[in-house]
């Protein structure tokens, strides 16, 4: 049985059980969601980063490394899953067809990587990056 330190811990970590058997329990923490969704969006070309927000706040003040997860929130309930994501685009890159990548490669990711269905992956767009390139 969880100790009350434990179960605050848990609690504020936002743990979800994916399986639960007679050998034992696997469970997945709101911020390995968030790590997944941010490492599939910054593959895709033409996003130049993701912003901060509050799941970013909260790592931080855990100790936990918040750049992997910046700029996401998740949402899970049951077997479902529901991400947002706040993006900079980079400058010449259509809006559209960059964001339109970012769902589809981050919904494939969580739903291969956790085996639970996204049902909505929400993309805000906080900026557009007007860095020029130095192809030198």
């Amino acid at each position: 049985m969880a100790t009350k330190k434990e179960a605050s811990v848990e609690k504020k970590n936002k743990v979800h059980t994916l399986d639960a058997t007679n050998t034992g329990e696997v469970k997945i923490a709101d911020e390995v969601f968030c790590s997944i969704a941010a490492i599939a969006a910054g593959e895709v070309e033409g996003v130049s980063a993701m912003t901060g927000n509050i799941s970013e706040k909260f790592m931080n003040t855990v100790g936990l490394r918040s750049g992997a997860g910046s700029g996401v929130r998740v949402d899970v309930a049951g077997n479902m899953v529901r991400i947002d994501i706040a993006l900079v685009i980079k400058y010449g890159h259509n809006v559209m067809e960059t964001s339109r990548k970012v769902q589809d490669k981050v919904k494939n990711s969580i739903e291969t990587m956790t085996g639970l269905n996204v049902t909505d992956v929400n993309i805000r767009i906080t900026g557009v990056n007007n860095e020029l390139r130095s192809d030198k």
